[in-house]
């Protein structure tokens, strides 16, 4: 009886269909679109422009997501789950806490970090359980390398890690009119400048107070 139910089993699983691999670069394509797209004009591009950069069809693009909250979720996952990696990997690559801090920031403006903030704002689920996972993930592996670099006295002490995310996204977007081509170049070069003022001893005093994890979750 259990040789028939495994055998059942076994073409049950043949007879699922997995995604082609054609289907799945497709797919790729349309995140990464919308990804660069979401930073350039912000989360209500226009979905048949989105398709056009990634080079699919409308079609391609509605059979991944049927609307724009779908997309906009698997594009807030993507960059939240990819800048993630980048974080454990400068822990993994740098014995110095304040390189390793250095290290995530310049890779989680190449990740496009700066997407977030206006998609955020969007009409999503912004409490889907994988995307508060994520997130969460995030925050822990960033507030590490605060806390770390802060231990080690190489991090300024008036600061928390909100403040360095939110500097982090507002540096890694483009400014209003301006076209996102134009600006990158500038970017890892406005985030060294930043960086610099991060190191300990602190060379001047912040106004107002740090910026916690806390006060971003509550959009203070």
């Amino acid at each position: 009886m259990e040789t028939v139910v495994e055998t059942a089993s076994c073409a049950a699983q043949r007879r699922t269909p997995r995604p082609r691999a054609d289907a799945l670069r497709n797919r790729e394509r349309i995140v990464t679109a919308a990804r660069e797209m979401f930073v350039e004009f912000g989360p209500d591009v226009p979905l048949d422009e989105v398709a056009r950069r990634a080079g699919v069809g409308n079609a391609t693009l509605y059979r991944n997501f049927p609307d724009r909250a779908a997309l906009v979720h698997e594009v807030v996952l993507s960059v939240t789950s990819r800048t993630t990696e980048r974080a454990q990997e400068a822990v993994a690559a740098e014995s110095d806490p304040f390189a390793a801090l250095s290290r995530f920031v310049h890779a989680a403006a190449d990740e496009r970090i700066g997407a977030l903030c206006p998609m955020l704002s969007g009409g999503f689920d912004k409490s889907h359980p994988e995307l508060l996972a994520e997130r969460r993930r995030l925050e822990d592996v960033v507030e590490g390398l605060v806390e770390r670099a802060m231990s080690a006295g190489r991090l300024r002490t008036d600061i928390a890690v909100g403040d360095v995310l939110v500097a982090l996204s507002q540096l890694t977007r483009p400014l209003p009119g301006i076209a996102c081509p134009s600006i990158d170049r500038f970017t890892h070069r406005h985030l060294q400048l930043f960086l610099d003022g991060l190191e300990a001893p602190a060379r001047s005093e912040l106004p107002g107070s740090a910026a916690t994890m806390e006060d971003l979750r509550r959009g203070n």
